[in-house]
């Protein structure tokens, strides 16, 4: 029943479900401290606003972060001729333009504005697969893979099989996606700053651009007003010795061109189990 629900809401004008994400991301806000305490830590922490401006981002954040939460449904669940009408893009000629190497491609989408369109936009044109990390919540697993397997996009859970269908598809010359600023497991990472502070850094990113020699492309999608759809932006990245504090830096610098969508509120630094914090 929650899934049909889910699909019925998702069919919703887009308009409409950031107006209901609006209201849901400040309930969210009022009702949990915890998330709340983090987003202000976060953002005041990142040393992009203070004053006025820190607390007019904090208040377009909490209500970005709603919008987000909504607008999966659609881009789960929406016609396709709906999500075709929402990318808006102008730099997908320069992914084109590299990719005449030949090489397999490395797509990275931070946790900002309408990150899940990125993948599906890119499923439209060339073959990708795209790392997941299962949700706590198992009954939303389904959902989630039937939503970013649009277009024949392949999905892969974040273990050692997953990792393999990335090496398999990179090798291939085809496409892989992953969320870069995702938390990774006690191993999996390296300490790198990332706005000033400490963050336990995925180095999968390097270890497979260094084993492909794959190209790096950042991607991301800015939410547009009153529903118009999103904007999207590819980056391609310089490979030359990438490690995990170049990729820091790359996602900085697209949290800087549109800070009131990120997700201020996601536990970018959270220390795993086994894992010491540098002093």
């Amino acid at each position: 029943m929650i899934h049909l629900l889910i699909q019925c809401v998702g069919r919703l004008p887009l308009r409409a479900l950031h107006a209901i994400g609006e209201v849901a991301g400040w309930l969210t806000y009022w009702c949990s401290p915890t998330y709340a305490r983090r987003l202000r830590e976060n953002l005041s922490g990142s040393g992009l606003c203070s004053g006025d401006s820190y607390k007019s981002l904090q208040k377009q954040n909490v209500a970005e972060t709603g919008k987000g939460a909504l607008e999966l449904t659609a881009l789960w669940f929406a016609p396709d001729e709906s999500i075709q009408r929402w990318a808006h893009c102008d730099t997908w000629a320069l992914v084109e333009r590299a990719r005449k190497l030949g090489q397999g491609v490395i797509f990275l989408t931070p946790h900002l504005g309408g990150f899940e369109i990125c993948a599906q936009y890119i499923a439209q044109r060339t073959p990708i697969t795209v790392l997941y990390r299962p949700p706590k919540l198992r009954w939303l697993e389904p959902l989630m893979i039937a939503g970013r397997s649009r277009w024949g996009a392949q999905v892969a859970p974040t273990n050692l099989r997953g990792v393999r269908q990335f090496y398999k598809a990179l090798q291939r010359g085809e496409a892989v996606g992953l969320l870069p600023d995702q938390n990774p497991g006690a191993g999996e990472g390296a300490w790198a700053d990332f706005f000033g502070r400490p963050a336990y850094t995925m180095t999968l990113v390097s270890r497979l651009q260094k084993a492909t020699s794959a190209l790096l492309v950042m991607v991301h999608a800015e939410r547009l007003p009153r529903g118009a759809g999103y904007q999207l932006y590819f980056d391609v990245l310089p490979s030359a010795d990438f490690d995990e504090i170049a990729l820091n830096r790359a996602i900085e610098a697209v949290v800087r061109r549109c800070p009131a969508q990120y997700l201020w509120g996601y536990n970018r630094y959270k220390v795993p189990a086994g894992a010491k914090v540098p002093a």
